[in-house]
């Protein structure tokens, strides 16, 4: 059984995107949810509790042990740290394979936005839509929602004594979606649409969205006003 986590949030790199660092209360063992920036601020507090989060969810003041990196899809400002933080804590990295092309470009793409990164982290596990895999003592369902990325998932992580977690990318915002007008990503407006109606809102309504910009949602929230999926609207999305 998973009891609700502690939850941190990092907005890490210019672009504000959400790294969370989900710990089990019952073990200290935590996972790290798309290391994409600011490596060395996240492993402070981490190691040593020096600084502190962007935002939390839930108390835990206990030593954390990292055991875990996964990513939900591998634009560089969600992976472009991954090499440091594999090399930290001497792990491995899980990514769907449909992106690792996307990830082999991530210093290259960083470049043109005026980052400067370190060499793609390559990917030593893979996951498939629909399995749930076990970190730190937590289930994590893969939930594969390409259309921003080709292999862009979507983590649920399953809570039994409260609200479920989707730790969802750049699939879904509050009130918008991510864009899918990015080079080499494969990106397709109609498929991420029907894949946000068709995987995310059968959810519990109450699953807490922890999107890889912005603000918390839930899925109810978003069934009931996300344009992109109420008013037919076609802009781009955001972000990245």
């Amino acid at each position: 059984m998973t009891s609700s986590p502690h939850i941190a949030h990092f907005f890490v790199t210019a672009l504000q995107q959400r790294c969370s660092i989900v710990t089990n209360t019952d073990n200290g063992q935590s996972v790290i949810i798309d290391g994409g920036g600011d490596s060395d601020r996240i492993i402070q507090w981490i190691d040593s509790g020096i600084g502190s989060p962007d935002d939390e969810i839930g108390t835990y003041d206990g030593e954390r042990k990292v055991v875990a990196l996964i990513n939900t899809h591998a634009h560089f400002d969600h992976s472009g740290h991954i090499p440091y933080l594999k090399q930290h804590y001497s792990l491995e990295w899980w990514l769907h394979q449909d992106d690792f092309f996307l990830q082999s470009l991530a210093q290259e793409s960083g470049r043109r936005w005026g980052f400067s990164l370190p060499e793609p982290a390559k990917a030593e596990n893979t996951w498939e839509h629909g399995e749930v895999h076990t970190f730190a003592g937590m289930d994590f369902e893969i939930i594969h929602t390409p259309g921003h990325t080709l292999g862009g998932c979507c983590l649920r992580l399953i809570v039994d004594d409260g609200p479920d977690h989707l730790f969802a990318g750049d699939t879904l915002f509050q009130g918008s979606i991510g864009r899918t007008d990015l080079p080499n990503s494969g990106g397709d407006l109609d498929l991420l649409l029907r894949m946000i109606r068709e995987r995310l809102w059968p959810l519990e309504e109450d699953t807490i969205v922890h999107p890889g910009h912005g603000p918390l949602t839930t899925i109810g929230q978003e069934k009931q006003t996300n344009p992109f999926l109420n008013d037919g609207f076609r802009g781009r999305g955001a972000w990245l």
